[in-house]
């Protein structure tokens, strides 16, 4: 794209006033919304008002609207719910509540509402906004405000922001509180797995979603349920009998608990619902299982937010505040969302008709439509969930002529979580497409070795939930195991290869892919999958694991923040992993609100931390007495982190004392998150879609072998902007900067200048990809297969 890059220095909110409400159900992740609405709005010069309660506050006036300074929202980013109060309110719903409203909006001169709610609470805002001018004479008239008021304040302008733990708005891939709602539901699982395990019991779940089933078909990915019930997607007639067929075939395979996890506005084909409790007696009459149900109830919506959920908020919190600045009279209501992993501004009210047609067409029993309406995100969801839950007969397998493909399926590099998730999606949609499937134990390394055996359907079963790496993997290049490899190839008959793992992975495939002229074995369809905490895979905007070691780093940020509070007037300095990789560190410090993050990808000299000591000595005068830096590891060979921490301990002598902490590999470890469990099933699972696929195009009939040597058959799958795309790494050499191991362009430095706006520096952020107004497109099945994630 070569755009001229626009920046929104010109975009002044001088003599402009912003007032920021939440409404509706709290979610996590809210507090960071307001918290960027609030710091941008000040950093373009606009006056920004809190409305306490929602629209209560707006009604009762007073001391529920009043205005804000920066650091009102200081220490706000890690905390559950919202600060400034959330209520439903019956007397917005009247016009004499909307004119009183209006009247204590005018008093302080704010035309621009940035509201965080869900469907409702937008509605209830563009209906405000459409009566604004009427109302604005009916006050006249009464003489509660003069003529000038009038002509001054004519129009009102409206941005939304969706913040709902049930994840049920058309338009966005992810509402704000989604992802840390998933957070909980995760947490909760993993408990009773283990309780379950040692019981031989049986977990019915019941998750919130009166409407929409997200969180639950979600979850039920990210644990690898036995059954899900979500209200847009009934089970067929006689579910009852397959579902206890289903639970009893999966004990007879020695699995020792099973989960069934029920949305709350699960409803059958007849739109009856179906309950937690009813689903438990089924399961006590007909097998005679010790059977339990755990309602998780409002555990879902509270706790901190994710490091998702934050970057979200801050990412549209901005975008709100420019969207606010460049409205006019003309343009209509828009809430700011996100596609795949771009900021995108829809028109409110389309989002709002095509919600409410989900919830019509459910009514209606059309429940395909519902959730073709739902979005690519769901239905992509939706189809992984239906491939992996149930095997089929091996009658049903489909046949590729007399032969059966053997793949094989190995993890390079680094562990990451969510590798596993990767591992059991390949395994299980493989047999599914009617191939032998086989596990390579170490890498490259244990593949020279022979280390290779198959692997069925229930040797991955719980896989998902798992950290690390359980196959085991090296760092080792295939490049001084080629002929070896090659043998193994040829001795096994591999006719395909899923290679999971980091940049090693990519460097691997690229190795594989120039020996094909020595080596014909690698002449076979090979598939990377960008798994490494460190994000540093060319060809995708997220790699598997990143999420899960970002999580890690803001999980402890947070409690050194609040160490730093207690004894005040202090500094840490804090060091994360990544290679030359920039990612985590700046990541994690728009995450975790800190004051600067030193990255390779942007140099910086003594001046730059000159300013930064000088900044946090300013910020010491103020109510924040404490500060926070992130340095990832290998910036600077110079500025280590040992020289930043005695820099700053000399240089703020007297102001502030300072310590240090290195995160070494806690990065690396624990249970994956959520997006990383869904992103490795799926994107694994179209991996070996792909794979089948140039299976039947390569095959050979007459020589009875696959042979693909074109640039094609080697591919990584990567999520790029808003999709999922194949790349052949042959290409993507030119993309690779190889000796500091990190794609030559990067998306998230677009995303550097917010983390300091937010921290109170001048910086020029390019808003280039922002400002226009798109439209809801509804889309085709077949986008469904190729798109979104």
């Amino acid at each position: 794209m070569d755009h001229q890059p626009k920046f929104f220095e010109n975009l002044s909110g001088t003599g402009k006033a912003i007032g920021v409400l939440t409404s509706g159900g709290d979610a996590q992740g809210m507090n960071a919304a307001v918290r960027a609405v609030v710091r941008m709005g000040i950093y373009v010069k606009a006056k920004v008002y809190f409305v306490y309660e929602g629209y209560q506050g707006m009604v009762d006036g007073g001391d529920n609207i009043v205005e804000v300074s920066w650091e009102s929202v200081s220490s706000i980013l890690q905390v559950g719910g919202t600060v400034i109060g959330s209520a439903r309110c019956k007397s917005f719903r009247t016009r004499e509540g909307r004119l009183q409203a209006a009247c204590n909006l005018v008093q302080r001169g704010i035309t621009n509402l940035c509201v965080i709610g869900g469907d409702g609470s937008l509605t209830g805002a563009n209906l405000f906004r459409e009566e604004w001018s009427g109302l604005l004479e009916e006050l006249a008239q009464k003489g509660k405000i003069d003529e000038e008021a009038v002509k001054k304040y004519a129009y009102l302008n409206i941005v939304g922001m969706v913040g709902s733990i049930d994840n049920d708005f058309c338009g966005t891939d992810m509402t704000i509180g989604t992802d840390s709602a998933l957070h909980r539901i995760i947490e909760v699982v993993d408990a009773i797995m283990t309780t379950a395990q040692s019981h031989q019991r049986t977990f019915v779940l019941e998750v919130m979603g009166r409407h929409c089933g997200y969180l639950a078909l979600v979850s039920a990915l990210a644990c690898g349920a036995d059954w899900v019930f979500i209200p847009e997607y009934p089970p067929e007639e006689g579910w009852e009998d397959s579902m206890c067929v289903k639970l009893s075939e999966n004990r007879a395979r020695k699995k020792r608990l099973n989960i069934i996890i029920v949305a709350e506005g699960a409803i059958d084909c007849h739109n009856k619902p179906i309950t937690s409790e009813k689903v438990k007696d089924l399961v006590v009459q007909r097998l005679g299982f010790d059977t339990r149900v755990t309602i998780l109830g409002h555990v879902q919506r509270g706790g901190t937010p994710s490091a998702f959920d934050r970057i979200l908020a801050s990412r549209m919190g901005v975008e709100a505040v420019l969207a606010l600045l460049e409205a006019t009279p003309d343009t209509p209501a828009c809430v700011v969302s996100l596609s795949g992993n771009q900021a995108v501004r829809l028109p409110l009210m389309e989002c709002v008709q095509m919600t409410q047609e989900v919830q019509k067409a459910m009514d209606e029993g059309r429940f395909v439509e519902a959730v073709r309406l739902r979005g690519r995100s769901f239905e992509n969801n939706l189809n992984t969930y239906k491939l992996l839950s149930q095997k089929k007969p091996d009658a049903e397998l489909p046949k590729h002529g007399n032969t059966n493909f053997n793949v094989a399926v190995l993890n390079v590099g680094a562990p990451a979580a969510g590798m596993n998730a990767a591992v059991r999606a390949a395994v299980r949609v493989g047999i599914t497409e009617g191939h032998k499937m086989f596990a390579v134990i170490d890498g490259f390394e244990g593949f020279a070795r022979g280390k290779i055996k198959e692997i069925s359907w229930g040797d991955v079963g719980g896989w998902t939930g798992q950290g690390g790496s359980i196959l085991g993997t090296k760092r080792t290049l295939p490049a001084k195991y080629l002929e070896k490899i090659a043998d193994q190839m040829r001795t096994n008959n591999i006719n395909a290869l899923m290679v999971i793992g980091g940049f090693e992975a990519y460097e691997s495939c690229l190795q594989l892919h120039e020996a094909r002229s020595c080596f014909e074995e690698f002449c076979v369809p090979i598939c990377v999958l960008p798994a490494t905490i460190s994000n540093n895979v060319p060809g995708t905007d997220f790699s598997i694991g990143a999420d899960t070691a970002l999580n890690a780093i803001v999980e402890t940020c947070d409690r050194i923040k609040q160490s730093a509070s207690g004894t005040k007037r202090r500094v840490f300095i804090i060091e994360t992993m990544g290679g030359y990789c920039g990612y985590l560190a700046n990541m994690g410090a728009l995450a975790a609100g800190a004051d600067a993050a030193y990255i390779f990808e942007e140099q910086f000299d003594i001046r730059e931390l000159q300013a930064n000591v000088e900044h946090l000595t300013e910020k010491m005068k103020t109510s924040i007495q404490r500060g926070l830096v992130l340095r990832n590891e290998n910036c600077n060979e110079n500025y280590t982190t040992d020289f930043i921490y005695q820099l700053y301990s000399e240089e703020g002598k007297g102001v502030f004392d300072c310590r240090k902490n290195v995160l070494g590999h806690m990065q690396q470890g624990g249970a994956p998150s959520p997006f990383d469990r869904n992103f490795g099933t799926k994107i694994s699972a179209k991996a070996v879609q792909w794979i089948s696929k140039k299976l039947k195009e390569t095959y050979r009939k007459e020589e009875g072998k696959v042979f693909a040597n074109t640039d094609d058959s080697v591919c990584l799958l990567g999520m790029r902007r808003r999709n999922l795309v194949f790349q052949p790494v042959a290409e993507l050499k030119n993309e690779t900067d190889f000796v500091h191991r990190i794609p030559m362009e990067q998306w998230w430095l677009k995303l550097r200048p917010l983390m300091k706006i937010l921290a109170k520096y001048k910086t020029s952020y390019d808003v280039s990809d922002s400002g226009q107004l798109e439209h809801v497109a509804m889309h085709s099945p077949k986008e469904a297969e190729t798109g979104a994630i």
